[in-house]
């Protein structure tokens, strides 16, 4: 294969590394291909002043890219798959998924673990699903909002502004800040956002040139698991910004999908489970969410939309 791909990502620390990580790949199976690497600022980076809670829409940190890709401006683009909308635009396709790195959440603090800090101390995330597990673990924390690239959220911390963060374990082990961590949190207390640590290689449907370039990067487990992971999310109805979690994983062919679900104020919580083979992934993620609404995550869904609307 002799050619040029062109690969789109966010301009972030961690965006271009994990680009680079997957244009490596590509390299490294394809020598006489040249890989070229193009940033592109999304909506979500334009406005990294206002809380993520208070950006309408969905795919503020795709639809930049997607737009490049319909108009052929690249080949590929490589998001955080968490960051991707459960519908997709006419014309593109997830072609791959990278393997999972660990799907947790982490707490990053200067040294106490979030058991051991001081009622009312200051814990910052951009996350309502993860403001709400804190508020189930810690009541008596005060949880606060927070925006900017890893780096300068964990200047947050180290000034004092924060006590502690609340990230994504992969973010700190893909940019090397695995020592940063001060606790990796338990998924039976924090479940993570759907589709958490894996990385997503979205493409053109009818591009010839990359069919057997997808190939090479998709990781069949991690795929298993998204699949099952966004299909709840889906039969759910709800978007990113819906207060919803979900993490599957496969062992001996059977996949195990935990989700959860709450209300905005995090006084409601429901938590549920569902098992089935890996070849019935969608189907799994799909039972999860229909045994949801049947025990009443529809109010739960509806109080999003009305919080939406109010603000």
């Amino acid at each position: 294969m002799s050619n040029k791909i062109v690969v789109g990502t966010r301009g972030s620390r961690l965006a271009l590394t994990q680009t680079e990580t997957i244009a490596e790949q590509i390299r490294r199976a394809n020598p006489d291909t040249e890989v070229v690497i193009t940033r592109i600022v999304t909506e979500g980076d334009q406005n990294r002043h206002v809380q993520l809670n208070n950006l309408q829409g969905i795919g503020i940190f795709v639809k930049e890219l997607e737009g490049a890709l319909l108009e052929g401006k690249i080949d590929l683009a490589v998001h955080s798959l968490k960051d991707m909308p459960t519908i997709m635009p006419q014309g593109l396709r997830i072609g791959a998924v990278g393997l999972r790195q660990d799907p947790r959440d982490v707490l990053i603090s200067k040294g106490q673990k979030l058991f051991d800090l001081p009622a009312g101390a200051k814990i910052g995330t951009g996350s309502m699903r993860r403001a709400i597990q804190v508020k189930a673990c810690r009541p008596d924390l005060e949880v606060l909002g927070i925006r900017g690239n890893v780096d300068t959220r964990l200047r947050k911390v180290s000034d004092g502004e924060f006590d502690g963060i609340i990230s994504a374990a992969a973010a700190l082990k893909r940019l090397g800040w695995e020592d940063k961590i001060t606790e990796y949190l338990s998924v039976d207390d924090f479940l993570p956002s759907v589709g958490q640590g894996a990385l997503a290689i979205e493409a053109r449907v009818d591009d010839e040139k990359v069919p057997i370039i997808l190939g090479q990067l998709n990781h069949l487990l991690t795929f298993y698991s998204i699949t099952a992971e966004r299909s709840f999310l889906s039969a759910l109805g709800g978007g990113c910004r819906a207060p919803i979690a979900a993490l599957a994983t496969v062992s001996d062919s059977i996949l195990h999908i935990d989700g959860l679900i709450s209300n905005v104020s995090g006084t409601k919580i429901m938590r549920d489970s569902e098992r089935g083979s890996v070849d019935e992934a969608r189907e799994a993620g799909e039972r999860l969410a229909q045994k949801m609404l049947d025990g009443g995550a529809e109010k739960f869904l509806a109080e999003v939309e009305d919080y939406d609307t109010d603000r």
